[in-house]
């Protein structure tokens, strides 16, 4: 009997060992969902924060940031070490890590075909020569041509002049491999802040293999290959995006440096320190516009990750500011933080009907200003999660004042009533609608998209403008369309919004540059005295000076007004309580690396 009992307990011991082995094995994958669709994966295309999320996964910059440091700090990624930087900053000299490689790819013929190579020094000048490319029309391109790299928008111009090819094997004065590992960029100009302006950041500024782009030609943006911790492995256009854990990334571990007095910051660190990355096997990224259904989606467990809960549900899930009691008994996280970024409305500066320079055109922008209510906007459609923004510039950057204030957030339909009839936009037929001052019809033409948080703008726009006499057609469209149209100037309105992807506020000017037109000057505003004031601020050291040029930039925007500014957001993000070493970044995109699972807790699907 006792012999019988011990082959049982045995029996019992071996399908408890075999249970764990096989939870051991289970892959760990994080599930989330966007609320707009991507556009593609090619680095030099992109200006969408959804694209960039993947794409920060998959490459590689020279440099990164601390995950957990907070202020931001920058640490090298791929570069040995911080660059060596000259008196005059003026010349960079940057070291590589030997023994990092790219990830396998048909697209590479060495001695092992498919294996990938190590990224080079070279591989760093051909990704940064891609944004120069006039053939690419990359709207990345006013950040390198800020940089003022030597010799590199030079020869942008003689392709641009001599209608040719651009000449990617063409030497470059101020982007030179010293050797295969070393790296240096001159600059026409000092440049401070060159390292978090064009070498830092995985999603825009990681390294590309020639041999890939050559291979997938104008299919690139769905064949990206960098030497990042995840491979892209399914696409399903605007409705699924999978990636998995890079077979090859190299041995990398969790490290960083949290204030000493970040508790939170700390415990992450103490829990998470030393493990190799990434932790998480798969991610699979659903695209799931509407907010209900993203909402419920996560309630229901089918998704491990909530970014930006849905306003119209913030109420339920944080109820007073705190998390609701039915949510967290079943272990759910919430995080909470003032987003660095701003929601604007884009006007065509050169539409026929809402764009030019003079006093009657400037005055419909800022009546069109003035009889929106961002107040209310705040209260109805954003649920509280919001402040208003008196300015482009975004919380936690350098020219960002909480103290300015301007009258972007000002509610007051009888100063827009005023502004119109002093400039001749008036109802002279007597059908409640406002002409142009040429007594043609006026029709503003606002594009927007179907989801249900669009709609509720959408609506407080009709209200808003029909209450001063303003004639308002909605053009729907998804977002990646909505882009493209942006783009290319074929639109007269749209909403969007801006993130920060550097502690830099004068990347946020770069919406009123004029070399940036069609990039990341959407409105294709010109102005000569804002792009002398933006020059001059490219060379200039942080400091009260630089200061005041942010404040002489910031009112000469809202002066002319290409952008109505509407709100900062404040984003809360839920999570199931399977998932740990969650903190949203603040300026970059990537951290699926620097999370885990314990699918033990995590709701099955």
């Amino acid at each position: 009997m006792k012999a019988g009992l011990a082959l049982c307990l045995a029996g019992l011991i071996s399908i408890s060992s075999l249970a764990s082995a096989q939870a051991a094995a289970e892959p760990k994958v994080l599930r989330y969902a966007f609320r707009a669709a991507e556009t593609g994966f090619d680095p030099s295309q992109l200006s969408d924060l959804y694209s960039r999320c993947v794409t920060s996964h998959i490459f590689e910059s020279l440099y990164t940031y601390d995950h957990l440091a907070r202020p931001a700090k920058i640490v090298p990624l791929i570069a040995d070490g911080l660059p060596e930087v000259s008196a005059d900053f003026k010349t960079f000299t940057v070291k590589l890590k030997r023994g990092i490689y790219f990830a396998d790819d048909p697209a590479f013929k060495g001695p092992k075909p498919g294996k990938g190579r190590e990224v080079t020094a070279q591989d760093f000048i051909y990704s940064i020569k891609r944004f120069a490319d006039p053939a690419l029309k990359s709207p990345g391109w006013t950040s390198f041509n800020d940089a003022g790299l030597l010799g590199l928008a030079a020869l942008r111009s003689a392709a641009i002049k001599n209608k040719t090819p651009f000449n990617y094997d063409a030497p470059v004065e101020g982007l030179r491999a010293l050797d295969r590992h070393t790296l240096q960029f001159k600059t026409e100009q000092p440049r401070p802040r060159l390292v978090q302006q064009v070498l830092a950041g995985n999603d825009l500024y990681g390294a590309m293999a020639h041999e890939v782009v050559a291979l997938y030609g104008d299919k690139i943006a769905e064949h990206p290959v960098g030497t990042g911790p995840f491979v892209l492995k399914a696409w399903r256009r605007s409705s699924l995006i999978v990636l998995e854990k890079n077979p090859g990334y190299r041995e990398r571990y969790y490290e960083a440096e949290p204030a000493a007095d970040d508790a939170e910051g700390q415990a992450m660190l103490a829990r998470l320190k030393g493990r190799r990355l990434p932790m998480v096997d798969r991610v699979e990224v659903a695209i799931i516009e509407e907010a209900q259904p993203r909402w419920l989606s996560f309630l229901a467990g089918e998704q491990d990750f909530l970014e930006f809960v849905p306003e119209d549900f913030i109420n339920q899930a944080l109820p007073g500011g705190q998390l609701a009691p039915n949510l967290a008994k079943r272990g759910m996280q919430a995080f909470q933080v003032q987003r660095a970024d701003v929601t604007l409305t884009v006007f065509n500066m050169e539409d026929a009907v809402i764009g030019g320079y003079t006093p009657a055109k400037v005055a419909l922008r800022r009546a069109i200003s003035l009889a929106l209510n961002t107040p209310g906007e705040i209260r109805l459609v954003r649920r509280g999660q919001a402040l208003p923004a008196q300015s482009i510039l975004n919380p936690n950057t350098t020219g960002y004042d909480p103290a300015f204030k301007s009258e972007m957030s000002d509610f007051d339909p009888a100063r827009a009533r005023a502004l119109l009839d002093m400039f001749g936009y008036v109802d002279r037929d007597g059908d409640g609608w406002r002409e142009l001052p040429n007594g043609q019809p006026l029709i503003l033409v606002r594009n927007t998209q179907s989801d249900s948080q669009y709609r509720q703008l959408d609506e407080l726009w009709q209200k808003n403008l029909s209450a001063v006499g303003l004639k308002l057609a909605l053009k729907v469209a998804q977002w990646p369309e909505n882009l493209k149209l942006a783009r290319s100037g074929r639109f007269m309105m749209w909403p969007v919004g801006s993130s920060s992807v550097q502690p830099d506020g004068q990347e946020a000017l770069q919406r009123f540059y004029g070399p940036a037109a069609g990039g990341q000057n959407l409105a294709r505003f010109h102005s000569a005295a804002f792009d002398k004031i933006y020059e001059q601020m490219q060379g200039m050291a942080d400091g009260p000076e630089r200061e005041a040029l942010f404040l002489q930039a910031k009112r000469i925007g809202i002066s002319f007004m290409p952008y109505k500014n509407h709100v900062h957001r404040i984003v809360t993000d839920m999570a199931q309580r399977g998932l740990i070493g969650y903190r949203r970044p603040l300026f970059w995109q990537d951290w699926w690396q620097f999370v885990d699972l314990d699918t033990a807790k995590l709701p099955k699907p």
